[in-house]
């Protein structure tokens, strides 16, 4: 009898890491997941521990090779998706990071940033990167890492430092420190690759400061990047894949055709949609990155980022004490008739797409005597569908997206919240059978270096159906409420530049 065969996906994500097993045809037959530690410094400072972000990697994955040696599975290799953008620095000879990790979320590099702006460098940045000038992106991260940790700036110049995003820290612990490399989703969020030249950009690490010799090697996403240290697992796995988790949820949404649109509703929102062979550039403040780039050729795709979407109900449940549970927040929105005037603008870490406001804050405007805590999570999670409906409105005028729009990500499971979205943005929205479209989609590629095929269209099949939410707002009714929204929005960067931020 033939072994059952399946795929490790290491999620690695922004509160938690997880393991998942998936089989050939995308079945959960196993996870694995654990939180980690959020620090919040100082206003707009977000970090991770690094050290506890591999612990718990080293435990989800550790316990899903010995679930699979139980079953007798055979685990044809590792496919790994992680937050972007989040900055690390380690040294080469040890692998120890010099400080904790600078989270995406992290604003503490505002000012560098309004600084190259104010000195006319962003049109420059967005040519050759197809991002804006925002904290968001590593580059300035780095910079800061090497201005403020002591001895950094000098050890970095000697060679005696190492870069990387998460996919790249991880891959350098699992091999041993073998293997430094990169792939070109990853690669595209620094703000120092060149998507026309696939490579690092020397105009870049010069005006971010950025010594080349910390930079990984950056490869295609599916493809042997090396082996797992047998001393870890029992085992020397092969790694197969690595793709940024944004652009993983797109390949497990099987978002292979050009105009093709998915929504990952998890710490923040992020919406893709597949652009094709050629770069597009966005008139609305879009962000032009790669999709995915296989056999060495690229695909590209726009992007809308929301820094605050799930980590608004973590921020209910922990920060406030209004829920107990993220699965409260269903049954709470559904108990009002309608949101009584009341919004929130979830600008705890600033604004992202379209608006790319470093310096903004989280408001609640509309309250009166009668607003309790279900009007504080209808608004939470009306906030997400308003900000999803902003970045709708700049994809159709930029004139690529079609068709229905794909979710995923833990807020997807929210039926309340996708009705009310489909309402919003005033388009089917399409819940997938498997909702772990991130992992899926890192496994999607490792499987496809396992059987050494290149072909996506054999992969498009999987994707099923779950649910469909159909619009079924008066279009009076979705105006009023876009109209509440905006002024909500507008009030909030106006007293931003009343405050001379």
């Amino acid at each position: 009898m033939t072994a059952q065969r399946v795929i490790l996906a290491i999620d690695q994500g922004t509160t938690s890491s997880r393991a998942i097993l998936f089989s050939e045809q995308g079945k959960i037959m196993a996870s694995k997941g654990i939180e980690f530690t959020q620090y919040f410094p100082q206003d707009g400072w977000v970090e991770h521990d690094p050290e506890e972000i591999w612990e718990t990697v080293i435990s989800s994955v550790s316990e899903m090779v010995d679930h699979a040696a139980r079953q007798g599975w055979e685990i044809l290799g590792i496919g790994i998706t992680n937050q972007r953008e989040t900055a690390i620095i380690w040294e080469a000879e040890t692998g120890q990071p010099i400080c904790r990790a600078l989270v995406w979320q992290d604003r503490r590099t505002a000012d560098i940033c309004a600084q190259l702006k104010q000195a006319g460098h962003e049109p420059d940045i967005a040519a050759r990167t197809g991002l804006l000038l925002d904290p968001y992106f590593s580059a300035s991260k780095i910079a800061w890492m090497l201005d403020n940790v002591a001895g950094a700036r000098a050890a970095a110049e000697a060679g005696r430092l190492c870069f990387g995003t998460l996919d790249s820290f991880l891959l350098w612990r699992l091999t041993g420190g073998k293997v430094h490399a990169s792939d070109a989703t990853n690669a595209s969020r620094t703000s120092l690759f060149n998507i026309h030249t696939q490579q690092w950009d020397e105009t870049l690490l010069s005006l971010f400061r950025v010594p080349a010799s910390l930079l990984p090697e950056v490869r295609d996403n599916p493809g042997l990047f090396g082996h797992t240290d047998k001393a870890l697992f029992g085992a020397e796995l092969p790694i197969l894949a690595m793709i940024g988790d944004q652009q993983a949820a797109a390949v497990g949404q099987a978002c292979f055709e050009p105009g093709a649109l998915k929504s990952t509703f998890g710490t923040g929102c992020f919406m893709i949609v597949n652009a094709g062979a050629q770069p597009v550039t966005s008139k609305n403040r879009l962000l032009t990155t790669i999709g995915l780039r296989l056999d060495g050729q690229t695909s590209y795709a726009l992007e809308g980022s929301i820094f605050i979407a799930g980590a608004v109900s973590q921020w209910l449940r922990d920060g406030i004490g209004l829920i107990e549970t993220a699965a409260e927040t269903e049954a709470m929105a559904a108990s009002l008739p309608d949101n009584q005037g009341v919004y929130m603008v979830p600008a705890l870490t600033g604004l992202g797409a379209p608006h790319w406001s470093a310096h903004a804050r989280g408001a609640i405007y509309g309250l009166t005597r009668d607003t309790g805590p279900a009007h504080f999570v209808r608004a939470a999670l009306e906030s997400v569908a308003y900000q999803t409906a902003d970045l709708i409105a700049a994809i159709e005028a930029d004139g690529v997206a079609k068709g229905p729009v794909r979710v995923d990500g833990g807020m997807a499971k929210n039926n309340w919240l996708m009705q009310f979205l489909a309402d919003i943005i005033d388009r089917e929205v399409a819940r997938p059978e498997v909702t772990e479209t991130t992992a899926w989609g890192a496994a999607l590629l490792a499987l496809l270096a396992a059987r050494g095929s290149g072909n996506l269209s054999e992969l498009a099949g999987i994707w099923h159906l779950e649910r469909a939410f159909i619009p079924q707002m008066t279009a009076g009714q979705r105006a009023g409420l876009l109209a509440g929204w905006q002024l909500a929005i507008d009030r909030t960067l106006t007293g931003l530049e009343e405050r001379g931020s």
